[in-house]
């Protein structure tokens, strides 16, 4: 049940880059609110709980989700395709944070609806820098739809 506004829903099966994709968003004082589903699955229960909420429909949604695509259970290409085709959760950005630089991934990802695809960098200094990056346009300079 969803009980705080989130500012960033993290999808990331990877333990390691979930904990350095938050540490640099809360770093840089780009997120604070920021929950983290491992898997497609555990991402797609929070986003169409059916938990009772005194907000306006899409008023508790995060502000980007960013989605990594090969994860066990539920994999991110379907993750994708189910909040697109909801009314409300289709406006929020999605973001594509994903160590696959295949074709076919980017192309279906565009294809689906996401916001934006990025190939996560292998070195550390790079990998921090593209989270910055990513944290400062999503977060800070762009704006959703008025609800």
């Amino acid at each position: 049940m969803r009980t705080n506004p989130v500012d960033v829903l993290l999808v990331e099966d990877n333990d390691d880059d979930a904990e350095l994709t938050i540490r640099e968003l809360k770093r840089h004082h780009f997120a604070n609110n920021i929950f983290h589903a491992k898997n497609g699955e555990e991402a797609l229960k929070w986003l169409f709980c059916d938990c009772k909420s005194s907000s306006p429909p899409g008023q508790d949604l995060p502000k980007v989700i960013l989605l990594d695509i090969h994860m066990p259970k539920v994999d991110g290409l379907e993750v994708l395709e189910k909040m697109k085709a909801d009314k409300q959760i289709k406006l929020v950005p999605v973001v594509m944070l994903t160590s696959s630089s295949l074709d076919p991934d980017i192309y279906k990802c565009y294809d689906l609806g996401a916001s934006s695809y990025i190939v996560k960098p292998l070195n550390f200094e790079r990998f921090s820098d593209a989270i910055r990056s990513l944290g400062f346009y999503w977060l800070l300079l762009t704006h959703p739809p008025i609800k």
